[in-house]
């Protein structure tokens, strides 16, 4: 029963996004989607020396990497041609 208290509480804490998502049928999933390389570069990087090919190797990989390409969004309907 603990686990279901504390799915509650979590439930609770997370009510308007929750309910915000389901008005909207937007998230922040893009968002993550780009910050994920930026952690992943950052961590390999161990401290770049130099901040400038630091940029330059993020604006390479969150803006021509083809994986993060503008798509269309989950919540958007698939045209279907009859």
């Amino acid at each position: 029963m603990a686990e279901l208290h504390r799915l509650g509480q979590t439930l609770s804490r997370w009510r308007a996004e929750i309910l915000a998502y389901h008005d909207t049928r937007r998230s922040n999933g893009p968002t993550e989607a780009v910050n994920l390389p930026i952690e992943k570069i950052r961590r390999i990087g161990h401290g770049f020396a130099n901040y400038h090919n630091y940029q330059l190797r993020l604006l390479f990989r969150c803006t021509l990497h083809p994986a993060h390409s503008p798509r269309r969004t989950k919540c958007e309907a698939p045209c279907f041609i009859a």
